[in-house]
């Protein structure tokens, strides 16, 4: 009988379903048994694991000096082929830099933090001599003729020994990430006051700014970025922001009026090319008007907006660009994502701008992580540098900021940027693998011995946190030689002098 009910339960059931037709629809399955909470899930999951900051910072730095090869070859083949004959004359230059970047790298990310710490000091030295160096000799051309001293040459950003050329600027970019974080780590809980900020850190910091500022406004801007993620990573009061933004606005406008006296042009009878780039970005003409009028300082911004416009949504292709035919200056440099965008269209584009989003999170997670204060300084710098740059480059580009001529990190043709721009990496990615999971991960499992000694060595463990120590039973004055530690075991020992010595013995072992 229960059989029967069960039967006819269920022939009833079946009975009362509405048939197939008027049933509503099943909802869809995942897609391959992935679905948004799955992919958010292993997302997370890739994320919590210990090394993913060094694999995230290498995997978006490579892939951004991979795209930087690729499209500088693109932008200057036809060129260097018209002028040298050669189409790769620039790639193999640019290849031999990005060799002496990544051993810069190799070399920085072996190193612990204590001597980056110990090198701040000469870092800085050295890059204040260069800027001196550079600003008197082309002082000397533009005042006196003089074009070199022995084998020393300078033009307005390039200092040049004999047959090597170095840009100053990007050893004091930097030097002040060292330095910078050095100062603010010693300083320590004083920094609420202005006296503490004000010495030695706001001179030193004026005088970098006076240096590199009076030939290179867009550089001066990069270090301004670089010093505020110092001290928003240092947390200063916000009311020092506040005074520092009034002082730097201040500070550009008087750079801004010293190009009428040859500042970044090296003579005093051109015109004051940076009020006319900002007049153009607030005001922009007609390009018919400024292409009939062949007005100045709009030339560039309209043929690299004329680009990206070409490029569409996937580009013409790679290495099909026609505005590099001399039609767009510094295609290869400064203007290289205008190139970018016509190649590889948006889809080009938005995969450049993602990379450095990726690289902007990773230092940031970074520095967030590290339990030293020197690195999560440095990390916070060096973060704010590589992606504020990108921010002032892809912007003056795009239109959305005022043109100012600063190289794109990575992306960009240029040798002594690429090489400083690894080691900061390099230096990253030692702090990266100092990370507290990374180092227990990195103990727990060793690479093997020659990894170690050829690749990176294994980081310091995090120092093991010690509860506080109760206070110990006043006994009178103790010689400081024969005080305990303050640590677990001096605590023990504290609370058993407490006790009383009466009693038996048993008591006494109890």
């Amino acid at each position: 009988m229960g059989e029967a009910r069960d039967t006819e339960g269920a022939t009833d059931t079946q009975a009362r379903r509405p048939p197939a037709a008027t049933r509503p629809a099943d909802p869809p399955g995942p897609l391959l048994g992935l679905d948004a909470a799955g992919g958010l899930a292993a997302l997370r999951g890739l994320l919590a694991r210990p090394l993913a900051s060094y694999y995230l910072l290498l995997s978006s730095a490579g892939l951004l000096l991979l795209i930087g090869l690729t499209m500088v070859f693109s932008a200057t083949s036809v060129k260097d082929y018209a002028e040298e004959g050669n189409a790769t004359a620039s790639l193999v230059k640019q290849t031999i830099f990005a060799v002496i970047g990544v051993v810069a790298f190799w070399a920085c990310q072996r190193l612990p933090a204590k001597t980056f710490r110990a090198g701040s000091r000469p870092a800085l030295g050295l890059a204040v001599v260069l800027l001196l160096l550079l600003n008197l000799l082309v002082a000397l051309e533009a005042l006196l003729r003089v074009k070199s001293i022995g084998p020393l040459k300078a033009e307005l950003l390039w200092l040049y020994l004999g047959p090597i050329s170095v840009q100053p600027v990007e050893v004091a970019k930097f030097a002040l990430v060292l330095w910078g974080a050095h100062v603010l780590v010693r300083k320590g809980a004083a920094l609420g006051w202005w006296r503490e900020l004000a010495t030695p850190l706001f001179p030193v910091v004026g005088l970098l700014f006076v240096l590199v500022g009076y030939n290179d406004l867009g550089s001066m801007l990069c270090l301004l970025a670089l010093v505020v993620g110092l001290l928003w990573a240092a947390g200063v009061r916000k009311r020092v922001f506040a005074t520092l933004s009034a002082i730097g606005l201040a500070g550009i406008g008087l750079l801004v009026a010293a190009a009428s006296l040859g500042a970044g042009s090296g003579s005093r009878d051109a015109d004051n090319y940076r009020l006319g780039r900002l007049t153009m970005w607030l005001d922009p003409p007609d390009p018919k008007t400024c292409f009939e009028l062949a007005l100045e300082n709009c030339y560039q911004p309209i043929q690299a907006r004329y680009a990206i416009e070409h490029g569409g949504w996937f580009g013409v292709g790679l290495g099909k660009s026609s505005f590099k035919f001399g039609w767009l200056p510094e295609a290869h440099n400064d203007f290289i994502f205008a190139v970018i965008a016509e190649e590889l269209g948006v889809v080009g584009c938005t995969v450049v701008l993602v990379l450095f989003a990726v690289l902007a999170y990773t230092g940031l997670r970074i520095a967030r992580r590290v339990e030293d204060p020197f690195r999560r300084l440095a990390a916070a710098g060096v973060t704010a540098w590589l992606v504020g740059q990108a921010v002032i480059n892809i912007g003056g580009v795009t239109g959305l900021l005022p043109l100012t001529g600063v190289p794109l990190p990575f992306i960009s043709d240029g040798g002594s940027a690429l090489v400083v721009t690894l080691a900061a990496v390099g230096m990253l990615a030692s702090f990266a693998r100092a990370e507290p999971d990374a180092a227990r991960a990195l103990h727990a499992r060793p690479p093997a011995r020659w990894v170690r000694l050829v690749w990176a060595p294994l980081p310091p463990l995090p120092g093991r946190r010690r509860r506080p120590a109760s206070p110990p039973a006043d006994r009178g004055s103790v010689p400081r030689s024969r005080q305990r530690r303050q640590d677990d075991q001096a605590a023990a020992r504290g609370v058993r002098s407490d006790r009383a010595r009466a009693g038996t013995a048993s008591e006494r072992r109890r």
